[in-house]
């Protein structure tokens, strides 16, 4: 059976740096010329120029709340909905746009394979004339139409199953018999708890390609002693996939089509290989021409090459958040959305919102100061409705008294164990 998804994967590592340096000065001057935002960021930098990777950490990193703000402002203004970032106009090259927590929009052009997880599909064992069972979002996020477009790369069919309903989508998988799933890993361990509770099984279901949150090893073992090979991927809404896992299981490899950076975090500068870092992505997406893209993910290189036998460089998966912005249950959410939500309450003087448990079992409580805990009890029914509607998800709410909370800056704690 073929073993790579194409010959990309196991070229020459010098073939693959010089294609993609050859690349770079191309993608910046067109980042450019079509890109109004790149070219404000990119200021004075002679993009034909920039031709090593010397030359590309000396350009400035636009990091994802600097999009958010970017976005924001046009939309304010009567500008551009995408801040300046798309090349693409509405219409024929564009036949959807999606929607991230922010908000942020992304356009979504017409080349096969958009957002390139075709090769994470094919490693995760996934092949043509397979059904998958997709429970990624289809609505306002890119993630369904990010997988379903992979999948058919691939030449998979696929059931738009998206999220929630889970007795319907035990009752799919029963019916349907698919090949394997992708979506979170955490829903993956509802579905199948929810399928055992029912007294039912869907043993077709032998492999998973999971994301949006982290997949613990406890987590992965627990669903191949039910007979399900998970393996992640690693991927954003802003630049499409840029990491997979393989039946290796030792990192994640890039896709061919990012340059990746680690950096020390708040900075621009290139940490030394192995050490952790933000995750900084140039992406050669003519559409959608981020250059050197912070991510707000830690990560690090990995040495050597995959058992495999494919060739690009490895990272060692997600580690984690450069900034306070945090993934819950596959959604980000940011310090400004907890800011947003204590702002529609006058009674709120300060909020903090904990994230605990063990990843797949997260619990979000909002911890706000109030001036008075037993006069504000009435308020909370009220907090948690703005939480879910603010942040899409759902949370507890403690009451505070005034001055109670750290007073260290932070607005997002995370204390879930990752290990």
């Amino acid at each position: 059976m073929k073993q790579h998804y194409d010959e990309l994967e196991t070229r020459d590592p010098g073939q693959r740096e010089a294609a993609l340096l050859a690349a770079l000065p191309v993608q910046i001057a067109h980042a450019q010329s079509r890109s109004s935002a790149m070219a404000q960021a990119l200021h004075g930098i002679d993009g034909p120029a920039v031709r090593t990777r010397a030359d590309l950490a000396q350009l400035p990193v636009t990091r994802k709340q600097a999009l958010l703000e970017r976005q924001k402002a046009q939309r304010a203004a009567g500008g551009d909905a995408f801040g300046g970032y798309s090349t693409l106009a509405y219409g024929p090259g564009m036949p959807r746009l999606f929607a991230s927590p922010g908000p942020i929009y992304e356009p979504e052009g017409r080349a096969a394979d958009y957002w390139r997880m075709a090769r994470a599909i094919f490693a995760a064992g996934f092949r043509s004339g397979d059904l998958i069972h997709n429970s990624f979002s289809y609505h306002f996020t890119p993630a369904g139409s990010m997988m379903e477009s992979g999948a058919h790369a691939v030449g998979c069919t696929v059931f738009a199953a998206g999220v929630g309903q889970t007795e319907q989508q035990v009752a799919a998988l029963q019916d349907l018999r698919p090949a394997g799933y992708i979506g979170t890993p955490s829903f993956l361990k509802i579905i199948v708890e929810k399928a055992a509770e029912l007294g039912v099984s869907f043993p077709s279901v032998t492999k998973a390609l999971v994301t949006g949150e982290a997949c613990p090893p406890s987590l992965r073992d627990w669903l191949a002693a039910r007979g399900i090979a998970a393996y992640q991927c690693y991927a954003t809404a802003d630049v499409g996939l840029i990491a997979y896992e393989t039946t290796a299981r030792e990192g994640l490899v890039l896709d061919e089509r990012v340059i990746l950076e680690i950096v020390r975090p708040g900075t621009g500068d290139p940490v030394p290989a192995g050490e952790v870092g933000e995750v900084v992505i140039t992406s050669l997406n003519p559409d959608y021409p981020l250059i050197r893209f912070g991510t707000g993910d830690l990560s690090a290189v990995l040495p050597g090459i995959c058992p495999t036998g494919r060739t690009n460089t490895r990272i060692r998966g997600w580690m984690g958040r450069a900034d306070q912005t945090t993934k819950i249950r596959g959604m980000f959410v940011h310090p400004k959305q907890v800011d947003d939500i204590a702002k529609r309450f006058p009674e709120v003087l300060r909020a903090r919102l904990v994230v605990q448990g063990e990843m797949a079992h997260d619990v979000m409580t909002l911890k706000v100061e109030v001036h008075d805990t037993q006069a504000a009890q009435a308020l909370k029914p009220q907090i948690a409705q703005a939480v879910r509607d603010v942040t899409k998800l759902r949370g507890d709410i403690e009451l505070c008294a005034s001055g109670s909370l750290p007073n260290d800056g932070k607005v997002i704690e995370d204390a879930r164990s990752y290990a």
